[in-house]
């Protein structure tokens, strides 16, 4: 029988694809679970759990939903590319109120990072976890901003974050980028998981993509300290998304793919990353 945290979990984001696919998936186990989201909930809420409808800047409120919770998965918030005064507020202010909830009941956070924090990285350099920020855009900087704050909670409250930096999560992959960077909804079900029920995390990052042969972006991240391995793989769509490309050259040039294309206004060749002083 799959274990259940002794603690109720509050999910935010609940309302959006992930936040109901693993909703569902957490509440078929006999998970508690405190669901909150800006909009309503479309589904049944699971048994033993409720929803709260929310607003993350509402501080007071985001303490109130977190008392006697464990761990709170962290998926609210914008999750698209969008001009920086509609991120500040739910990826920045909001976050803040994510980790003092978490600091003031010594609950973990399951951060949902992004790829798009590391955006600007070469395609072609297998990059590990423990690299520097590039994001691709504000969406991108807000979640590079969610992990440092995250590692300040932890250095300075000892608050334990998994970071999740997100690939592509939907049920299939659909173009040629995908199939490096999806992330099963299976594969990301199973991490929220381990993630929760771990006995000891501290400060970790994992790349969240499933087991895909051209997944060669990323490596050497922490998923060993949850327990977690990729099961599935979006190789079987190889042959029909192959092909599947933008014609862009900088959309197909980084790990960010379309978000790094977006306003983009260099008259030259973006600079490389090479690990030294230069942006």
């Amino acid at each position: 029988m799959t274990d259940t945290p002794a603690k109720p979990v509050l999910v935010t984001g609940a309302s959006g694809a992930l936040g109901r696919a693993l909703s569902a998936a957490l509440g078929t186990l006999g998970w508690r679970m405190v669901l909150t989201d800006i909009k309503p909930f479309p589904d049944e809420v699971p048994t033993g759990s409720r929803f709260v409808q929310a607003d993350l800047e509402d501080g007071v409120t985001i303490l109130r939903l977190a008392e006697g919770c464990g761990a709170i998965i962290h998926l609210g918030g914008v999750s698209v590319e969008r001009p920086f005064e509609e991120v500040i507020g739910p990826n920045i202010r909001g976050l803040y109120h994510i980790y003092e909830a978490a600091r003031r009941e010594a609950a973990r956070v399951i951060f949902a990072s992004s790829n798009h924090s590391v955006g600007f990285h070469e395609r072609d350099i297998s990059t590990p976890a423990e690299t520097q920020f590039l994001p691709d855009g504000y969406y991108g900087l807000s979640k590079a901003y969610g992990e440092l704050m995250g590692r300040m909670y932890w250095f300075k409250h000892g608050v334990e974050s998994v970071n999740v930096r997100i690939g592509s999560a939907r049920e299939e992959p659909v173009d040629a980028r995908m199939l490096a960077s999806w992330l099963s909804l299976p594969d990301f079900i199973r991490m929220m998981e381990r993630a929760v029920l771990a006995p000891k995390v501290g400060h970790i990052v994992i790349w969240g993509a499933s087991a895909n042969t051209r997944m060669t972006w990323w490596r050497d991240d922490a998923r060993a300290v949850i327990g977690w391995t990729p099961l599935d793989s979006a190789d079987p769509f190889a042959g029909q998304l192959a092909g599947k490309v933008s014609g862009d050259p900088v959309q197909e040039r980084f790990v960010g793919g379309g978000y790094c294309a977006i306003d983009y206004t260099r008259a030259d060749q973006a600079p490389v990353w090479n690990g030294g002083g230069r942006g």
